[in-house]
């Protein structure tokens, strides 16, 4: 039974669906026609779609838009042939890509489109982030990214918006991934990147251009069990400069409530990198970011206080994990020192995770100041959230108690 399992993750699924696709919108003579080509790559002589779907067994297939605009309104879709995702170029496949590795990539790319001002790298799992960090150089960017979560990073898929060089390509070589998507790749960095022989080395030149991507839009489309269909323009966040934030204040019972302090340089900065992370992470979602990288990232739950502890949890436990690997080269679960691991877990306490001078991020507002406490005890010291809770009051004065800023963004985020 075991051997079956593991064969089943080697199986390739021969899909059935068509070579071309059309979605047409029709309004009484008017007809809006969206075309869509198959996609496949020539791997070893032979024309190969996706390895599979979701899990092995599931026939998928990727389509890229090759012409027709579809404009609803004042709204229109991206222009065929401005291709990310749907038209990568293979430059080592080992195995050949399924949907997750694909999705994962495309939500990489969804992110990184509004962090092009300086090298970034962004780590995503199971279409979510587990790591996001920008910095000076490349090698750093992925160094931060990877070591805010290093156990997730484990079979991810690492985005890159710069031209990947030997350094950054040997801490690549040195862990284990399943594709690393990049605008170029260096001379000698495949040969380094070829050690691992089953990474997706995949080249997407309109990386380089990422910034024309931001604020434009496309259909996404949401099959129902019954076979029916929920179709929705993608969100574009509003907020991406500081001038776009605004100073949390609210009106309660005839009160006016304000943020007292006005938000630092850096804490700005943090704010805006946060909140376009944010865009990319499954709702309800809380994250924390601090000097534009990751610190703790909370997503998919019911309830704000909850994720807000889970984002919480996980950057006490990924910063013990860091310190452990720095530190003796072992992950933290698999320290046996007792001494050992009384020293990391007090550092990690004395410094709460990593959390004291972060930012704390929410993509919807906070229905009771209760959420924002979480953070508050652990020293946070900046929020950035949509605001208009009918109970927005509270989490102002949490904010003032503990002299802590406070901007809203006036738009809701939710990824689903």
């Amino acid at each position: 039974m075991a051997e079956d399992l593991r064969q089943m993750y080697k199986t390739i699924v021969e899909d059935h669906f068509t070579p071309r696709m059309e979605i047409s919108f029709v309004d009484g003579d008017n007809r809006q026609t969206l075309f869509y080509e198959k996609v496949s790559w020539t791997i070893d002589g032979t024309q190969k779609g996706l390895r599979y779907g979701e899990n092995p067994g599931q026939e998928a297939a990727l389509y890229r838009l090759t012409n027709g605009n579809l404009v609803l309104g004042e709204t229109k879709t991206i222009a065929p042939g401005q291709y990310l995702a749907s038209d990568i170029e293979l430059l080592q496949s080992g195995k050949h890509p399924g949907k997750t590795n694909l999705t994962d990539a495309d939500n990489a790319l969804n992110i990184l489109r509004y962090l092009t001002d300086a090298p970034t790298s962004v780590i995503v799992k199971h279409n979510n982030p587990c790591g996001v960090a920008q910095s000076d150089t490349l090698a750093n960017a992925y160094h931060k990214a990877y070591m805010a979560d290093r156990v997730a990073a484990f079979g991810g898929c690492i985005a890159l918006n710069r031209a990947v060089d030997r350094e950054t390509a040997e801490a690549i070589s040195a862990q284990y991934a399943e594709v690393v998507v990049a605008p170029e790749f260096e001379e000698g960095v495949l040969d380094i990147l070829g050690r691992r022989k089953n990474l997706r080395v995949i080249r997407i030149g309109n990386i380089g251009r990422l910034q024309d991507f931001a604020g434009q839009r496309f259909a996404e489309f949401k099959s129902l069990t019954d076979g029916g269909q929920i179709v929705q323009w993608s969100f574009v966040p509003r907020a991406r400069t500081k001038a776009d934030l605004k100073l949390a204040e609210c009106e309660y019972k005839g009160k006016l409530y304000r943020v007292s302090r006005e938000p630092t340089e850096k804490e700005y900065a943090d704010m805006i990198f946060g909140w376009l992370v944010e865009a990319g992470v499954t709702s309800n979602s809380v994250i924390y970011v601090k000097d534009r990288v990751t610190v703790g990232i909370g997503t998919g739950e019911q309830d704000r206080v909850g994720v807000a502890e889970i984002a919480r949890d996980k950057a006490y436990r990924k910063l013990a994990d860091r310190y452990c690997f720095e530190e003796h080269g072992v992950p933290y679960n698999d320290l046996k020192d007792e001494d050992k691991r009384q020293a990391i877990d007090k550092s990690v306490a004395g410094e709460k995770g990593g959390l004291v001078g972060a930012t704390m991020v929410s993509d919807a507002f906070f229905p009771f100041r209760d959420g924002i406490d979480v953070g508050i005890r652990e020293g946070i010291t900046a929020v950035i959230q949509p605001g208009g809770s009918g109970n927005d009051y509270q989490s102002i004065e949490a904010c003032n108690e503990a002299d802590v800023t406070m901007v809203y963004t006036g738009q809701r985020s939710f990824k689903h």
